[in-house]
């Protein structure tokens, strides 16, 4: 019942933040909320201090009038949240610039994500079209990604979910001032949508101990089921920093960000050469501890190399020694909930970037991968064990690794790794035909 007039004066002195929360209570607050008097205001106090008034007594003719005829209601609301958002973007992006001189990745992702109060959530859906969203994820920090993982209790029965959404959650108006408000207004950017409908039958089964069995979906999703009832024990996001800001800030609520088109380098050397002067950088973890790191230079392939649409990268050779690597502790995913923990042995998450000859990132993942036991036994002098293959594909490549697993040293040694890159990736990215 009081007067719009009294409650617009109220409305002028609350900062932006609180206008968007009064607009959510009911039609009335929201019209008068969307007030460009008071919108204006701030815009002109916050954006433009030049157009601010010397004194209380001007602050009602305008500047003002010129700016509020003719406009719709909302629009300087608009105006406001838009230049806040695009300087808000501005200060993220140019903390990515810094890149790590060995990776060719930001290497100021932890400064970008507290500046900019980044967070991410899942969100599961059912077939009834119910969303629930989860929050309060668990971080790990590696050198190229972040792993990401969620567990709560009471999830929603697996067989009544039809999809799961990866977002990247950010404060609308952030304020650099104060911690982003749990209940403020805040802005999704969709990351990645995996469809959850016979998820045991179409992802890969990564392995399993005595209480959980673990799926991968692409991309780098690792979904924790229990074996006693059919029901999500956890959720495991792979995040690698290509892109992660990007994806995580630039996308919309329901399209996903997409990284502008590579500008081909020009390249004198003969196009029968191949690629060549490529550089590898390969992580292996199991989300709370690393077992190898390796960075390998001056890659190539020949243009004759290609078969079945790929082009092979030969990085560590079986017969080669000298770039075999001995991987530190047994292989293996830790997983924890509220009440359990454990380790799903004979799997990892690789963390795999691939620079061209400028140095740009090539081809990024961050992904689970399990290993398997190989019929054949290492018959070379200096590894007398068991072999164990691993293999990651997707639509940009394929990985393949082998490792000799050592009984009397109880350690793993990497004795092969082998890329396959996509001849469509590699036309799309040089603007050539292989």
């Amino acid at each position: 019942r009081m007067p719009s007039e009294m409650l617009l004066k109220i409305f002028s002195y609350l900062d932006a933040v609180s206008l968007l929360s009064l607009g959510c209570v009911n039609k009335r607050f929201y019209e008068l909320a969307n007030d460009n008097g008071i919108w204006l205001k701030l815009y002109s106090s916050t954006l433009h201090p030049k157009w601010k008034m010397k004194s209380k007594q001007t602050e009602t003719v305008s500047l003002g009038r010129a700016a509020l005829h003719g406009i719709k209601p909302g629009y300087w609301k608009k105006e406001y949240i838009f230049k806040q958002t695009c300087a808000f973007r501005t200060r993220v992006m140019r903390l990515v610039k810094f890149l790590d001189p060995y990776t060719r990745l930001p290497c100021k992702n932890k400064e970008a994500m507290k500046t900019s109060g980044l967070s991410w959530v899942i969100v599961l859906k059912d077939k009834n079209g119910k969303e629930r969203i989860v929050e309060k994820p668990k971080l790990s920090f590696k050198d190229t990604s972040v792993t990401v993982l969620w567990y709560g209790k009471d999830w929603p029965c697996l067989d009544d979910l039809s999809t799961l959404k990866l977002f990247g959650v950010t404060p609308l108006l952030p304020d650099q001032s104060r911690p982003p408000s749990k209940n403020g207004p805040r802005r999704l950017s969709l990351i990645a949508e995996y469809h959850l409908a016979n998820l045991t039958e179409s992802s890969v089964a990564v392995g399993a101990d005595e209480l959980v069995q673990l799926f991968s979906l692409s991309p780098g999703l690792l979904v924790g089921i229990w074996k006693e009832k059919n029901e999500i024990a956890f959720v495991i996001a792979n995040l690698h920093y290509n892109q992660l800001l990007e994806r995580s800030i630039l996308g919309s609520a329901t399209v996903q960000y997409a990284p502008p088109p590579n500008e081909p380098f020009l390249d004198d050397i003969d196009s029968e050469y191949g690629l060549h002067d490529y550089s590898l950088h390969l992580d292996l973890h199991g989300r709370s501890c690393m077992y190898l790191c390796g960075s390998f230079k001056c890659l190539f392939c020949r243009k004759r190399d290609i078969e079945n649409g790929y082009l092979r990268f030969g990085v560590v050779n079986l017969k080669d020694n000298r770039k075999h690597l001995p991987v530190t502790g047994a292989l293996g995913i830790c997983w924890e909930t509220d009440a359990f923990k454990g380790n799903v042995k004979d799997c990892f998450v690789m963390d795999l970037t691939l620079l061209d000859e400028t140095g740009k990132p090539f081809w990024c993942f961050s992904a689970p991968v399990h290993m398997e036991l190989s019929a054949k036994s290492s018959g070379l002098y200096d590894y007398m064990g068991h072999i164990y293959l691993a293999d990651y594909a997707d639509s940009e490549g394929k990985v393949s690794v082998a490792f000799v697993w050592l009984e009397e040293t109880k350690e793993y040694i990497m004795v092969s790794l082998v890329l396959y890159v996509s001849t469509r990736k590699v036309n799309s990215w040089y603007g050539t035909n292989y």
